[in-house]
């Protein structure tokens, strides 16, 4: 009965992922309905809209006839958003269905969707705030396909029966979702985003989770022209992609920018036009076939070049660098100490994951 049910959800699961990341026009006509709906189940009345190219857009400019006291920042202080986020509470509370299967849903097709929503939507919208706002998920949550798949799974794989209201309800969720990108609503004026125009996303998890990768350009870009690059979902500027030259790395203070930058490259690509000077090398006991090569880096700071010891879901193993003491000669020492333990003891790892 679960194996079934699960084959089922993982066909859900994806056609709703097709709408976290859909790249078409936003169906505007569909999306005002909707949103008109549900602004009528928290009493209030449909809205003017105000649509804009992007998130960023929407960070930054005030619809006409909205005081600058409402604007995107000041969220947290509208009513809509909180009405709206009780009355998604309330509507989950009616339809929990607890269960084996509901489980297998919730494994299947929930989890992985708000994993997905984590890493390629929300990470959209920080990089519009910056650190403008930090109390903004509790609103966006509401949006994310997430919770809206897993109820509409329960229904369409029978189970779970709703009553046609809840029915109603749910797919006016679904209807808004499917329809248009992120919405801000003021009580009288709602902002809605397009789409982004591109999207390149890779698959990095067990139950098809992905996050936004591109090596050849933005990973995100909108109508307008605002785009965001990411090297296998870490957020990094332009130049990683566009012009990752070791000389802007040794510039680069963000380590996480630092890796990007040198994976983008390729290790050994870096250590020839780095200029870097080999010190020492030693076969790895924690992965047998492979040698670890020790590097001086800069002043205090050398680099110790390994294999993972695990295979990449392409087959490859990758290659990458740690940064370790200064005082560090032998790289197995180099090795040992990322792990807290000394070169004796490393050398008698069986296998390093």
């Amino acid at each position: 009965m679960i194996a079934p049910v699960r084959r089922e959800a993982v066909e859900i699961r994806e056609e709703w992922l097709g709408v976290a990341l859909s790249t078409r026009p936003a169906d505007r006509p569909a999306a005002e309905a909707a949103i008109s709906e549900l602004y009528r189940l928290i009493g209030l009345s449909p809205p003017r809209f105000h649509w804009v190219s992007s998130p960023l857009v929407a960070m930054e400019v005030v619809p006409p006839g909205v005081r600058h006291s409402e604007s995107v920042e000041r969220m947290g202080d509208w009513a809509a958003p909180r009405r709206f986020a009780a009355l998604v509470d309330e509507l989950c509370r009616e339809l929990d269905t607890p269960g084996p299967l509901e489980y297998v849903v919730r494994d299947t097709v929930r989890r992985p969707l708000a994993q997905s929503a984590d890493s390629v939507l929300f990470s959209q919208l920080q990089a519009a705030y910056e650190s403008r706002h930090r109390q903004w998920r509790r609103w966006y949550e509401p949006q994310s396909v997430a919770w809206i798949a897993h109820y509409d799974a329960l229904r369409r794989l029978g189970v779970a029966a709703f009553t046609p209201e809840q029915d109603r309800r749910l797919d006016l969720w679904a209807a808004a979702t499917a329809s248009c990108g992120w919405w801000w609503p003021r009580e009288d004026v709602c902002t809605v985003s397009e789409r982004p125009a591109a999207l390149h996303t890779e698959v990095w998890g067990t139950h098809g989770e992905v996050r936004l990768h591109h090596a050849d350009g933005p990973a995100v870009r909108y109508p307008d022209g605002w785009e965001l690059h990411s090297w296998h979902g870490t957020r990094v500027p332009a130049w990683v992609i566009a012009d990752p030259a070791p000389w802007r790395v040794t510039q680069e203070t963000n380590v996480e920018v630092r890796r990007c930058a040198i994976e983008r490259i390729g290790w050994p690509a870096y250590v020839d036009g780095a200029d870097l000077r080999l010190l020492a090398t030693a076969p790895d006991p924690g992965n047998p076939g492979f040698e670890l090569r020790l590097y001086d880096m800069r002043r205090e700071t050398r680099l110790l070049l390994a294999v993972n010891g695990s295979v990449e879901r392409d087959g490859h193993r990758r290659r990458y660098g740690l940064t370790v003491p200064g005082y560090l000669n032998d790289p197995l020492e180099a090795a040992g100490w990322t792990y807290g333990l000394s070169a004796e003891q490393y050398s008698l790892l069986v296998r390093r994951t």
